[in-house]
């Protein structure tokens, strides 16, 4: 089996009306299974970005318990002083606001 390379799978997300992250919807990895679906907001998402885990955009597997179809990781690029989450997927190389690309809106 191979070795899962990511802490959480953000499956869906929510944007504010500036661009912004508002929430996204993931599983989070708890040794070797996943959580139920959770909530977590962009203050939360950031932070533990920051201290080093690693989140995948993609969908749970139905009656897979914890298997995932993931597409690409997500990235938090630093604009001057604003701090701006992307996919690997993004098209511009210098985006203005938060921008998953391949995880459906909500």
């Amino acid at each position: 089996m191979a070795k899962i390379k990511y802490d959480a799978v953000v499956e869906t997300v929510r944007y504010k009306p500036s661009g912004e992250i508002d929430w996204v919807r993931l599983y989070e990895r708890r040794g070797g299974i996943f959580s139920d679906l959770l909530i977590m907001d962009r203050e939360t998402l950031v932070q533990r970005m920051k201290d080093g885990k690693r989140f995948a955009a993609g969908k749970r597997i139905p009656y897979l318990a914890s298997t995932f179809e993931t597409s690409t990781l997500l990235r938090l690029v630093k604009q001057g002083d604003k701090e701006i989450l992307v996919t690997d997927q993004a098209q511009s190389s210098q985006p203005s606001h938060d921008r998953l690309d391949g995880v459906p809106v909500i």
